[in-house]
């Protein structure tokens, strides 16, 4: 008999087998060698069952059948990858034991217990625990196997993590759906996200910006020019400001204090995922999701980076050896000149900006591996860069400043200088040249509160016992500035910190486990809320849809807004947390989950239906009487994206609703269902993000033409007007993944 070894992906399987079976026979979903045979799930080869599985009144969506609370949750398989299922079944019986190789984390865990579960494994079950895919981790992994029941309490909080939004999500989207009668998606996560960019937006379009006036005088003292800024309250009288230039200017002055201090700037910390998708937003303005990818992309096909879906910052003492190896590998590699003038000695077990086993869980933070990256896409290499620049920082001495903070008098004025005067550059020569021309986040911040800090890399001096002269002064007319839209980089910041807006790194750290979501999560979490038609993005801002709006009202006029706060979801995070370390009972939440699940459904069961007009922004509704001549939809669909359906062929109770055929997507199941703007798969919970928009190069296409698309890929010869003259052409199906459509000339 042999062990059956189950990995995630195709990927990890491939890499796993030519460690543990180099001569292993190739059979497309499996590799069998001699001791072992290697097969993989494909993701999420099973989920929950929707709620007709459990009774068919389900498939209408009826307030007056809510609650649904399943005693016993049942799994099914996704149809999409059931032959994978069918061969890890197959290939069990065969084995006498199995090494669950699944991602090391809390989603890996479930994805190898709903198998488990499914195919009624009860041979032993070993565990194999790494964070990187390098040959050498792999192989040491196999040496050192932990007993699967170690990892029994992560277990149960996956699968409470799971059940927990199933209840929530199902009962409270179809509540509010039935009631409002418009497609209302909820979750325990994406809503409370969801309220956060709402409360920024209310407060943006709120604001009152306040004129006020910001005085600049330039002093000299011998060959010695700076700048100082008056100090006062604010004024927000020009005539006042204007008077006060007037005033000093030409005058003598004295400098009344010059305090000098010398400073250290550190490191910035090692990479969680979190951090690296904020950071990528920022300089590259990748969204969460795209980051989340390349680093996969990295990790898994490239195996040059360490496991992405981290939330820690440091490293164990274990990993200082794998750093300081890493680093020589560098030598050999584009980044030489950095990896030569580095310090290995700086990176020890004493180090507790880098090695502090007490913040590290389930995985140490982005590292490189020992393996040479070659062969990079730009933005994998835009990635990666982060990653080995952030690597190579922390073997580099901190940058050392001199602070100098100058008080000059004039006319009984005072004007305050801070000038950050760069000694030693340090760790900061790992940055791109760019990024040191910046001043410090510090500086940063005190330039909002108009006490802009001046750094130079020559150096600075004035004698504090000479005159000085002020030689010119400038008024600035400014207005205060309302709070910044949310990017998805400072979005998943708040989410971070569970919506507390904290500066302060230590204090965001100690939010970690009370966050919104996980780091594996966060960027499905922003996804999601763009698919159901909650936000939208303009560039980097994202900005709350009318839909979005509506929704968050709605939810907490109901009285439910525990629903929409990031404080009651990152007690649940922390609660799951516990769970996974056998602090607390996976029974005992549940109960508490299904209790809040009835107090929502009795809440909204008094709520007034709300207007449809509610859901419509004014441009919705300028070209609403056109668009239902035209298109002929029905004026009681409820959706206002097409993205935005119910979970399965479960439909709720609109007409526009029904289902008009089956998704074209292969092994998705689910039916394509009508909404205001487009044809779109019932089954977008499930990932599915099928849609053919009713308008395409100015033709409607109805539903006849829909049929046809999705028959035949492509409609009959139609007639179409470019500047150039009529043409003939057809309409064609050229995805049938996402439903893009092209033009087919004659």
């Amino acid at each position: 008999m042999k062990t059956l070894v189950i990995a995630e992906k195709p990927d990890m399987g491939r890499t796993i087998a030519a460690v543990i079976e180099p001569r292993a026979k190739n059979n497309r979903s499996y590799l069998e060698g001699e001791h072992y045979i290697i097969t993989w799930a494909i993701g999420h080869l099973l989920g929950l069952a929707e709620p007709d599985a459990y009774d068919d009144k389900y498939k209408k969506w009826n307030f007056g059948d809510l609650p649904i609370l399943p005693q016993q949750f049942k799994i099914v398989p996704n149809p999409k990858t059931k032959d994978q299922l069918k061969t890890i079944g197959e290939l069990s019986k065969r084995c006498n034991a199995v090494v669950n190789a699944c991602d090391a984390g809390r989603e890996g865990q479930y994805i190898f217990d709903l198998i488990q579960q499914h195919i009624k494994l009860d041979q032993p079950v070993k565990r194999l625990w790494i964070s990187d895919l390098t040959a050498e981790s792999i192989a040491k992994g196999f040496e050192g196997l932990h007993e699967g029941a170690e990892f029994h309490n992560l277990t149960l909080a996956a699968r409470a993590r799971s059940e927990a939004d199933w209840l929530v999500g199902m009962n409270a989207s179809r509540a509010f759906t039935t009631k409002h009668n418009t497609l209302l998606s909820v979750g325990r996560v994406q809503t409370p996200v969801l309220a956060l960019i709402y409360d920024r937006q209310k407060e943006i379009e709120s604001f009152d910006s306040l004129t006020y006036y910001d005085i600049k005088a330039v002093f000299q003292q011998l060959e010695r020019t700076y700048t100082g800024t008056w100090q006062g309250d604010r004024l927000t009288d020009g005539e006042k400001a204007a008077s006060i230039a007037e005033k000093v200017r030409g005058k003598a002055g004295a400098i009344t204090s010059y305090e000098v201090k010398e400073t250290k700037e550190y490191p910035y910390k090692l990479y969680d995922l979190t951090l690296l998708q904020r950071e990528a937003n920022a300089k590259y303005g990748y969204s969460a999701k795209k980051t989340l990818d390349l680093a996969q992309a990295l990790y898994e096909r490239h195996k040059v980076i360490s496991y992405p879906r981290t939330s820690s910052n440091y490293v164990n003492e274990q990993n200082i050896d794998g750093m300081h190896k890493a680093l020589h590998m560098l030598k050999s590699t584009s980044y030489r000149d950095l990896a030569e003038g580095a310090n290995q000695s700086i990176v020890n077990v004493n180090n507790k900006s880098v090695c502090n086993p007490s913040r590290v869980e389930d995985h140490h933070a982005i590292l490189p591996t020992l393996r040479r990256a070659g062969n990079l896409s730009k933005e994998e290499q835009d990635i990666y860069d982060l990653v080995i620049r952030r690597f190579l920082s922390h073997f580099y001495p901190p940058a050392e400043y001199k602070q100098h903070t100058v008080l000059t008098e004039v006319e009984s004025e005072t004007f305050k200088t801070n000038v950050k005067e760069l000694l030693f550059l340090g760790w900061k020569v790992c940055q791109p040249n760019e990024d040191n021309s910046k001043s410090s986040g510090k500086g940063r911040k005190k330039e909002e509160d108009d006490e802009a800090e001046e750094l130079v890399s020559e150096p600075f001096h004035i004698n504090p016992e000479e005159k000085v002269h002020c030689s010119e002064v400038e008024v600035k007319e400014k207005a205060t500035q309302p709070p910044k839209s949310y990017t998805e980089g400072t979005l998943l910041k708040a989410m971070e910190s569970a919506g507390k807006q904290l500066e302060n790194e230590e204090l965001r750290d100690a939010m970690k486990e009370g966050g919104l979501g996980t780091p594996a999560t966060r960027a499905a979490t922003i996804e999601r809320l763009k698919k159901v038609g909650y936000i939208t993005m303009q560039g980097k801002r994202i900005t709350v849809t009318q839909k979005g709006r509506t929704a968050i009202e709605l939810i907490r006029l109901a009285g439910v807004e525990l629903l929409t706060s990031p404080e009651m979801t990152g007690h649940w995070e922390r609660r799951l947390h516990q769970i996974s370390k056998g602090e607390a009972a996976g029974e005992k939440f549940m109960e508490s989950v299904k209790k809040f699940t009835i107090s929502i459904i009795e809440k909204v069961r008094t709520q007034r239906k709300a207007d449809a007009s509610r859901f419509e922004s004014p441009e919705e509704d300028k070209t609403k009487g056109k668009s239902k001549r035209s298109s002929g939809s029905s004026p009681r669909s409820t959706t206002d994206s097409s993205r935005s359906r119910p979970s399965s062929g479960s439909t709720p109770p609109s007409g526009g609703l029904q289902p008009l055929a089956p998704c074209p997507r292969d092994g998705c199941g689910g039916q394509i269902i009508e909404g205001r703007k487009g044809y779109g798969c019932s089954h977008f919970k499930q990932g599915c993000g099928f849609v053919i928009w009713k308008e395409f190069s100015g033709k409607k296409i109805s539903h006849a033409m829909l049929h046809t698309l999705l028959e035949k890929g492509h409609t009959q010869l139609l007639t179409f007007k470019a500047p150039e003259g009529e043409y003939k052409a057809r309409i064609s199906l050229a995805d049938r993944i996402s439903g893009k459509l092209e033009i087919d000339r004659e």
